[in-house]
């Protein structure tokens, strides 16, 4: 009857009424989750480096007065030998001279000259130390260059502080040595210390501005029409998403933000030299060997159906990926830029593929690749740029009696897909050490979309990440000496893609 079917209306209205509501709280309910998901990593990842910069401080302190001891005996020994000679020579003088006054005015004489003495080694010794830290900028900046006409793939290593999950045990099983770029690591199985030396070595208390500053020359690159890819990579929990996105807006923001920050205040620069910069990011993940944009639902709505990615190569070969969502960047306004990226670094992490296990809260089930594409024309002389910006985070590689996910089928799975594809990446990198005629790049989709960044076309930097438990040090141990593979690969000079025109101007 009518009167039913109103009553039926009026039912269904107030359950959709009610199912909207609920669906409203539970959007806000999840945003809530990941912002306070946020600001835990946040307090977490702060706490830990200001432990370590403790430590750190504590260790500089000790070193510094046992410093201080050994040249306060040098300085006695000193003076000792100083008296010594001047009482031979007052007593000289004495038999020649007997007055009272000239003995006294000789002590006073002798003591102005061991005082000078001493302030001329010091600053003498201040003057030595300051030409030995210039010549290791010198040569740090040689070595740099060598690498890069070499085409080296650079290896920078850093070890995380500890964490609350690492438990009570503080002993790090890697030691930092001063000079940043060598490291000691104790191999627990075996009892012996093992030496690496790397283009870059971060102790526990580096923060993520310090870890940046290394990189900015390679983000620069970019800016420049150079190809550029860093890689995280590293066993589960051992830092690698936070070097690379980091958490909240300040002082713990990783590479990606950092970087998109730094190529905005470049091309705003930029623009008063007449560059105009078009700036397009992508983010996708690759989980199971499949490829999913992680961007997709922010563009059509969680209920669109997504389009198959695939890799596919352009006229002049080079690989890109289709159907993946492109985003632009504002150029003219860097704040509003960066308020752009932070709406894409949020909708990536609702999309992204994470899950809980022994190792990790947090654990990545896949490989995360930031795309940054650089589109940058000169209206005065017509030239044009092509940079790109690759930043990848890779899964982790684990163990399945550490990471306890043997007895779940989809997280064992996983942990297949992401080992397989990390051996690929490692066959890759010892056909090119080895010179093959054949680089196996299709046997994965992490190669094959890096082949690019990878055949010798662009720059390429690799992050190892460390944690410092003892329990951890076999796979440290494996990270580093794949580290060391990879740091004797030579590419070959980088190609530059620019393009000169004629000036407009007569």
């Amino acid at each position: 009857t009518r009167i039913e079917l109103d009553s039926v209306l009026r039912s269904f209205d107030e359950l959709q009424t009610e199912y909207d509501d609920l669906a409203a709280s539970k959007s806000q309910n999840k945003e809530a989750e990941i912002k306070l998901e946020d600001l835990t990593r946040q307090h977490i990842a702060t706490a830990a480096q200001l432990n370590a910069v403790c430590s750190d401080l504590a260790a500089t302190k000790a070193t510094r007065d046992a410093t201080m001891v050994a040249k306060n005996e040098l300085h006695k020994k000193e003076i000792a030998a100083l008296q010594f000679e001047m009482s031979v020579l007052k007593t000289r003088a004495a038999k020649i001279v007997n007055d009272e006054e000239v003995l006294a005015s000789t002590d006073e004489e002798d003591e102005a000259v061991l005082k000078a003495r001493i302030e001329e080694r010091e600053r003498r010794i201040g003057e030595l130390e300051s030409q030995l830290l210039e010549g290791e900028k010198v040569r740090r900046e040689m070595h740099n260059r060598i690498q890069e006409l070499r085409g080296n793939i650079r290896v920078y290593v850093r070890t995380r502080p500890f964490l609350p999950g690492d438990g009570d045990q503080q002993e790090s099983s890697i030691d930092a040595c001063p000079d940043g770029e060598s490291l000691s690591i104790l191999d627990h199985r075996g009892g012996r210390d093992h030496q690496f030396n790397f283009d870059k070595v971060f102790p526990p208390s580096s923060g993520q501005d310090a870890v940046f500053d290394e990189v900015s020359d390679f983000v620069q690159s970019a800016l420049d029409g150079y190809h550029v890819c860093l890689f995280s990579y590293g066993q589960t929990g051992s830092g690698k998403t936070h070097t690379m996105q980091g958490c909240g807006n300040d002082a713990m923001r990783g590479i990606i933000p950092r970087a998109v920050e730094k190529i905005l205040e470049q091309t705003q620069i930029m623009q008063r030299q007449k560059w105009n910069f078009k700036i397009t990011a992508s983010f996708l993940e690759i989980y199971n060997e499949e490829l999913k944009d992680l961007l997709f639902a922010m563009n059509n709505g969680s209920n669109s159906k997504e389009s198959k990615l695939a890799i596919k190569r352009n006229r002049g070969g080079k690989s890109y990926v289709e159907n993946l969502t492109e985003f632009e960047i504002e150029t003219s306004d860097a704040n509003q830029g960066m308020i752009q990226l932070d709406s894409l670094m949020e909708s990536a992490a609702r999309a992204r593929s994470v899950a809980s296990t022994k190792m990790n809260a947090q654990s990545s089930r896949s490989h995360s690749v930031f795309m940054l594409h650089l589109r940058g024309y000169n209206e005065d002389n017509g030239t044009s740029v092509h940079g790109a910006l690759n930043l990848c985070d890779l899964a982790g590689s684990e163990r399945l009696d550490r990471s306890g996910v043997g007895s779940d089928a989809k997280r064992l799975r996983e942990t297949q897909s992401i080992n397989k594809s990390l051996s690929c990446l490692g066959d890759v990198f010892n056909s090119l050490a080895t010179g093959a005629s054949h680089v196996p790049y299709r046997n994965s989709k992490l190669t094959y979309l890096l082949q690019d960044c990878l055949s010798g076309d662009g720059k390429a930097l690799m992050f190892v990440n460390l944690s410092p438990t003892v329990q951890s040090s076999n796979e440290s141990l494996c990270s580093l000496r794949f580290a060391q593979r990879v740091n004797a690969v030579e590419l070959g000079k980088a190609t530059k893609h620019i393009q000169y025109g004629s000036s407009k101007k007569r």
